[in-house]
């Protein structure tokens, strides 16, 4: 996947924290054993006197100097191996340690990701979308069609499968979606399960209500000591894989707002970043609503998905009333 720098930079901070943690962790093992170990610490400064004097023999051309130096370290391991033995600690107490053997801290293996490199993107993009919690409990998984019957529940089976497929192609294909339809018929819901299988997959995601926002938008817009968390805040908007703005309608339309919403489709839509937008708007009021140019990229660029059926908020919580 493609990280937007302020990810990557924070992602190899935290392998650089691991190597400083790790480089002090073996900097006391070995001044334990220095201290506590007898005999351990001139061993340890013979291994370089002999490989000097053995190097100044293969540099006259003595042709047994290697091979002399080879068999002399191998002695020289086996008896401080012996030594951290005798004193309780295993034989390899001294060696590098890494919280990652397998690439060693660095975060890659033969230039490719590591195993351990995935498995930080996906937590910082968990923590990052502030949706974690939500997303336990609102995903593919916990996804249930009892408040459907009928054409509803058909044309929302159809729904979830058109979300199936956009979370496992989107990133490929660039493409986008919009939900709209009446109050409570599983816009969020659907938006957060496309949001949690791309996550998982290891793609970043950023979502905002449409309210939140062009409020924190607009809080840091003449905020110039902040300026850099806002170009941050911006190139995260325009380059995550992922963009879910929730309840499009909800925020006050002011110029401001609709200046920002069209630059952020726009520049969106020219980087083939996806997105996806629900609103409980129908058509005719999105157009009158937002501008020609702003209900025209919508139109013209994303897949439709209307919902109807029962509110499924209330119905849940008529339910847990009658318990």
């Amino acid at each position: 996947m493609a990280l937007t720098n302020t990810q990557y930079n924070s992602i190899m901070r935290l392998y650089e924290q691991r190597q400083t943690k790790n480089r002090h962790l073996r900097d006391e093992r070995i001044h334990y054993v220095y201290t506590h170990v007898s005999g351990y610490q001139k061993l340890d400064e013979s291994v370089a006197t002999l490989s000097v004097a053995q190097g100044k023999k293969m540099l006259n051309g003595d042709p047994n100097a290697l091979s002399e130096l080879k068999e002399c370290l191998h002695k020289l391991t086996k008896d401080k191996q012996r030594l951290l033995n005798a004193a309780g600690l295993p034989a390899d107490f001294l060696e590098p340690v890494f919280d990652c053997p397998d690439c060693r801290d660095t975060g890659y293996v033969d230039g490719k990701k590591c195993h351990c490199f995935r498995q930080a993107e996906i937590e910082l993009l968990y923590q990052q979308s502030k949706l974690k919690d939500v997303l336990e409990k609102e995903n593919f998984d916990t996804l249930s069609y009892d408040f459907f019957e009928g054409e509803q529940l058909a044309a929302f089976q159809t729904a979830v499968n058109k979300c199936r497929d956009f979370a496992r192609s989107f990133s490929r294909l660039g493409s986008n979606l919009f939900f709209y339809g009446t109050v409570g018929t599983g816009k969020t819901f659907l938006s957060n399960c496309i949001a949690r299988e791309s996550i998982e997959s290891g793609h970043s995601v950023i979502y905002f209500s449409a309210s939140s926002l062009f409020d924190t938008l607009s809080r840091n817009a003449f905020d110039y000591k902040n300026q850099e968390s806002l170009d941050y805040l911006y190139n995260d908007l325009y380059n995550c894989d992922l963009l879910v703005i929730d309840d499009l309608g909800t925020e006050q339309s002011t110029p401001f707002t609709l200046s920002h919403l069209f630059t952020c489709l726009n520049e969106r839509l020219i980087r083939r970043k996806s997105m996806i937008i629900s609103t409980n708007l129908s058509l005719p009021e999105l157009k009158e609503r937002y501008q020609d140019r702003i209900f025209s990229r919508i139109t013209s660029n994303f897949e439709f998905c209307k919902l109807t059926g029962p509110d499924i908020r209330m119905c849940k919580k008529r339910l847990t009333n009658r318990k």
